[in-house]
């Protein structure tokens, strides 16, 4: 499979309950108005960008039942999905994130629990 600019994220698997975000410009604004002011964008302790994808979310652990061993146990995983999902605005602390390079593109990798809010542009 050859890399084009509309599949090269394609082949990434996002883990757990993390996300990859691209950082939106500094001088972009939502339509709602969200943006962050320059003296909070200076200091890096809080960031925004739009989230790529996303990890399946918190595996749950599955119930051990010894009683009935004639049962077929049930080997997949389950998971409890994010509240943050592809295409939305994300405010997040860097401090919690990880900076990759990727395909000579900057992305973050964030635990959800280092993002502090969401924008969602849903039809109503």
């Amino acid at each position: 499979m050859q890399l084009t600019p509309d599949n090269k994220l394609k082949k990434l698997i996002i883990v757990g309950d993390r996300v990859l975000i691209k950082l939106r410009k500094a001088d972009e604004k939502t339509s709602s108005g969200l943006f962050l002011p320059p003296g909070v964008q200076e200091k890096e302790k809080v960031q925004q960008g739009y989230i790529i994808k996303t990890g399946p979310g918190y595996p749950i652990p599955s119930p051990v039942e010894d009683d009935e061993p004639w049962k077929d146990r049930d080997e997949s995983i389950k998971y409890i999905p994010l509240q943050a999902k592809e295409g939305d605005l994300a405010v997040f602390l860097v401090n919690g994130s990880y900076e990759v390079m990727y395909e000579g593109e900057k992305y973050f990798i964030v635990p959800q629990h280092s993002i502090l809010m969401l924008e969602r542009e849903e039809d109503f």
